[in-house]
């Protein structure tokens, strides 16, 4: 049951990245912006550029989360993955209305899969002997 926190917490993770790719597909369809460009009005290009750095960013997010929650703590490596949703969901939203305003949610989720993966690797490390 350990494993239950940070497994919903990965859930979430990716239903958050699912949210991205819907609205990338949802501005695609409003402005006709037909495949497979990926140039066209503003808001379809910031919506874009949010699915694409959602998936760049899940990519190491997620086996950090792991390896934290295996080498670590599942409460603590859930709980870290909670803030890099809420980070992940206010970079959304942020560069969604304005990319200029886009930081603070990508610090939020970029010190928080840091947290995982330093975390993770000396967690590791301690486990070696």
């Amino acid at each position: 049951m350990q494993a239950a926190f940070p497994a919903l917490v990965a859930i979430l993770a990716l239903a958050v990245y699912i949210g991205t790719f819907i609205n990338a597909g949802r501005m695609r369809h409003r402005f006709d912006v037909k495949p497979p460009s990926v140039t066209g009005p503003p808001e379809f290009e910031r919506a874009l550029r949010v699915q694409q750095n959602t998936l760049e960013q899940i990519v190491w997010f997620l086996p950090s989360l792991w390896l934290f929650v295996l080498f670590v703590s599942p409460v603590w490596g859930g709980v870290i993955g909670c803030v890099w949703i809420v980070g992940r969901v206010i970079y959304a939203i942020s560069y969604q209305r304005d990319s200029a305003k886009r930081g603070l949610g990508f610090v939020i989720a970029m010190v928080s899969s840091a947290t995982l993966l330093i975390g993770a690797l000396a967690g590791a490390i301690v486990n070696l002997g």
